[in-house]
């Protein structure tokens, strides 16, 4: 059985050099499947080695089964499972009635902006709360998690693969994240619990709401408890836009936008001012802190014509767009940035966070 166990940072696979990273994945609903396309490519080069992984919301969930399926089979294990949780979720998508309309596809992005049912199930979440709509408490994805991941196995496995996975605690406004050894079905979901559409998730006597509201994801458990010096942010919630949005639906979706990357950029910015005065050499007397170098994977103009309610749609086609989306900007990133990984920072973090 493959553990996940590979060769050490600075070594080499055949004649080229081994790099490793951390990765830092955000939530955003189905366009977790462009996510799913980046982890797919990165993991079908070996010159990659993976530390860490720091996840929110479908964030998680990938960063959950890239784990697993290491555990099982290796790289081509985590491909495969990755692939199965996203085939499983069109399946469970192909009788639901938030489908994209003819006309939807028709103006290419792929919303449910056309759709009455998603216009109703809106209005209704707007008057009630999961806990008059739902009131047992059930979650699609529960028994698909259960069923793809032995949680009790994978919180006490050898791998080498640190997931931290991203929570608000409902009660303090305070993040949560819940580290290797405490991964469960209720912890993921947790990271994906959105207030208006499900009940507030229960562990321990807490309860706790997606991790986009403050941390999405969390760019901490990276520096403290992984060894990796490069951060990649897969990146899947625009930071900038070059359309001003000018209807109704536009300002909601930006304004969304903003508030789930807002504690990602205050992170950021302060990881950069720290960065900084290490460059300066401006921090004095011992200090543990080491020279992080942060790299970015985005598709910012293709996610950007996806409007907010498009994080609902299942639907195969747009999954698998997203997907080779995913898989394309990675191929591009890697032939660009690779040599980057270990000597410097491949994106401006002045011009991005301040």
């Amino acid at each position: 059985m493959d553990t996940g166990t590979e060769p050490t940072a600075g070594s080499t696979t055949g004649n080229a050099p081994l790099r490793t990273v951390s990765l830092a994945l955000q939530g955003g609903g189905a366009h977790g499947a462009f996510t799913w396309g980046v982890l797919d490519r990165l993991l079908e080069d070996e010159r990659i080695r993976i530390d860490g992984i720091s996840a929110t919301s479908a964030g998680a969930m990938n960063g959950a089964m890239l784990v697993y399926g290491m555990m099982l089979d290796g790289r081509d294990g985590a491909r495969a499972l990755l692939r199965e949780f996203w085939e499983r979720i069109v399946d469970s998508g192909r009788h639901s009635i938030f489908t994209p309309t003819i006309f939807d596809k028709w103006m290419g992005n792929h919303s449910l902006d056309h759709s009455p049912a998603y216009h109703f199930f809106d209005m209704v979440t707007r008057m009630m709360s999961p806990y008059q709509l739902n009131p047992a408490g059930t979650h699609p994805l529960r028994p698909l998690l259960e069923e793809l991941i032995n949680f009790d196995r994978l919180r006490h496995s050898s791998s080498s693969i640190k997931l931290h996975v991203c929570t608000t605690n409902v009660r303090t406004g305070k993040i949560r994240v819940f580290k290797p050894k405490e991964i469960t079905a209720d912890a993921l979901l947790a990271s994906a619990c959105l207030p208006h559409l499900f009940q507030a998730v229960e562990i321990d006597g807490e309860h706790y709401w997606d991790g986009g509201f403050m941390g999405n994801p969390a760019m901490f458990p990276l520096i403290y408890n992984c060894k990796a010096s490069d951060v990649i942010l897969v990146e899947i919630n625009p930071i900038v836009i070059e359309k001003l949005p000018d209807s109704a639906r536009a300002i909601i979706d930006r304004m969304n936008t903003i508030s789930f990357n807002a504690t990602m950029m205050r992170e950021m910015r302060a990881i950069a001012l720290v960065t900084r005065l290490l460059d300066q050499h401006r921090l004095t007397g011992k200090t543990n802190l080491r020279r992080i170098y942060f790299h970015m994977i985005h598709a910012e103009k293709e996610m950007e014509k996806f409007g907010a309610s498009s994080k609902l749609n299942i639907d195969g086609d747009f999954i698998d767009l997203l997907f080779n989306l995913g898989r394309s900007t990675t191929e591009t990133w890697l032939a660009n940035n690779f040599r980057e990984l270990g000597n410097s920072t491949s994106i401006d973090l002045q011009k991005l966070f301040f």
